[in-house]
């Protein structure tokens, strides 16, 4: 099976100091890759920064310009979300990151995992927020349309809910948003009657957990609510915003989710892109912020896309107030893109 990833050092330069979201981050999970040897089995693939076309096929001519203004001046785009002078050229490569692994997968490879920094699905069309600065998940979404692939999955199961991706594809059904996510939280958005608009109604599906809900929890919303969604709208290809903040052990959230159960997430979905496009898979980094919980939840990762951990039968105890929320999306979409 041929697994690869993303990485450049040029990451590293999106300098934001004692920042929860910097260049630490990468450089543990690297360091764990190339402590278990799982970084010699893997294929390396070589980053591009996006073209500024390629970065408003989301984003508002606006936005990038504020990007790229406020980064040479090294300012906050807002309270959470902080640059320096290399943060645009970075944000760039970013994008540019996700892209290209669109890029290998359509040339053959199984899937890809984008190691990328700055983060992107907070990022809405016309602003940074939430330490992200372009949507790099959303970018690549669009690029694979581009490509000939004309509907496209994303799967959203970063603790906090992706609503800058939600944005960009609220009015479009030719992208169905899947996210899981603590709720209440940051940023506030992401409730389970936020359904989409217009064309795009029923392509959003939002699934609001409560704090310290665990593995079994989410296996169990993916078995109900992804899997039979997914199969149902028929994607092209799976894009992934793979925030792994959702870790017990993470400083940022209350979920429960265990490195292994980052692993059997990704087994399934794994599974799903084999039954559904070719094995059409790219997954992008965005949360993750205690260093050992996020290098041993990625390591997970690349071994349920290596086909060491497959989707499984039995998933534990489920908690109620997740049955009482699968029950109600469930509802909520009946006659739509659920069932």
């Amino acid at each position: 099976m041929q697994v690869g990833y993303v990485y450049h050092e040029g990451y590293l330069e999106h300098d934001t100091g004692m920042h929860p979201e910097n260049a630490g981050r990468l450089i543990a999970i690297m360091k764990g890759l190339e402590e278990t040897d799982l970084i010699d089995v893997l294929n390396p693939i070589e980053p591009n920064p996006a073209s500024p076309d390629q970065i408003q096929s989301i984003h508002t001519s606006d936005h990038i310009r504020t990007v790229r203004e406020f980064s040479s001046s090294g300012m906050a785009l807002d309270g959470d979300t902080p640059t320096s002078n290399r943060s645009y050229e970075t944000a760039l490569l970013a994008a540019g990151g996700v892209i290209s692994a669109v890029d290998a997968v359509l040339e053959g490879m199984d899937s890809v995992f984008s190691l990328v920094r700055p983060p992107g699905h907070h990022a809405e069309p016309d602003r940074s927020m939430g330490f992200c600065l372009f949507n790099n998940v959303a970018i690549a979404a669009r690029y694979a349309q581009q490509k000939g692939l004309g509907k496209v999955l994303i799967v959203d199961w970063d603790v906090h809910h992706g609503n800058g991706t939600q944005k960009a594809f609220y009015e479009d059904s030719s992208v169905l948003c899947f996210s899981l996510h603590q709720y209440p939280h940051y940023p506030g958005t992401g409730s389970l009657d936020e359904i989409g608009t217009g064309g795009g109604r029923g392509y959003t599906i939002n699934v609001p957990l409560s704090g310290g809900a665990n593995d079994a929890d989410y296996l169990f919303v993916f078995r109900e609510i992804l899997r039979p969604a997914a199969r149902r709208f028929g994607p092209d290809i799976i894009l992934v915003s793979a925030g792994q903040d959702g870790h017990r052990n993470d400083p940022l959230a209350g979920m429960n989710l265990t490195s292994e159960g980052f692993g059997q997430m990704t087994g399934m979905v794994r599974s799903l892109a084999e039954e559904l496009c070719g094995g059409k898979l790219v997954l992008a980094l965005e949360g993750g912020y205690d260093y050992d919980a996020l290098s041993e939840s990625v390591i997970m990762i690349f071994r349920g896309l290596m086909g060491e951990i497959d989707a499984v039968a039995e998933i534990g105890e489920v908690s109620g107030s997740t049955r009482q929320v699968v029950e109600k999306v469930i509802d909520l979409h009946s006659g739509g893109k659920i069932r």
